[in-house]
């Protein structure tokens, strides 16, 4: 809902639609499925067996009035409960070279439970968002698929943010922009 504060832009990455999908399928994230009722079956399914949903869905966040237009995620363990994930929008900058620019917000869920705002279920993340942001960061160069980095101001050092699941994060305000390797 509109008002509720989601996860704060901790990353951003210049390339294409197509070169941030095969980006994240090169270092082994996996594109969340949409939210459905089927879906939301099966990650309760996923979590409540502990039993694999690697592209199970990521909630619906906003960012200047629209939902993400990409999400992504890597398993940690078996089940969908803990998981690093990532959501991007699409934005009307673009990057030196002319591609577009992609601002996103990374995180890690921990756990399932209940929203400490709304009651609704839904992932509870770590706080330490900074660390998702670098474990995210790293995992591309990893795989090859930057060419360059460079930070920017964020949203601010926060030492007891809060976001929409009323979950505490902190961090240190920066973002991290990463330029993707052009597909041929």
């Amino acid at each position: 809902p509109q008002g509720i504060p989601g996860d704060p832009i901790n990353v951003g990455l210049v390339g294409t639609q197509k070169e941030v999908v095969h980006a994240f399928a090169v270092a082994g994230w996996d594109t969340a499925d949409a939210v459905t009722l089927k879906t939301a079956i099966e990650i309760g399914e996923s979590v409540l067996f502990d039993h694999p949903y690697p592209d199970a869905p990521v909630s619906r966040l906003l960012f200047d009035g629209r939902a993400q237009d990409l999400a992504f995620e890597k398993p940690e363990g078996i089940s969908a409960d803990r998981r690093h994930h990532v959501r991007f929008w699409q934005t009307d900058a673009s990057g030196d070279d002319g591609r577009p620019l992609w601002l996103g917000s990374a995180s890690f869920d921990r756990a399932v439970g209940f929203s400490h705002d709304t009651g609704a279920v839904t992932h509870h993340i770590g706080p330490d968002i900074d660390a998702e942001r670098d474990f995210l960061m790293r995992d591309l160069a990893t795989a090859g698929m930057l060419l360059s980095t460079s930070d920017i101001s964020g949203v601010g050092a926060t030492k007891a943010g809060r976001n929409g699941g009323g979950d505490l994060y902190f961090t240190d305000g920066e973002a991290i922009v990463g330029v993707l390797k052009q597909l041929p």
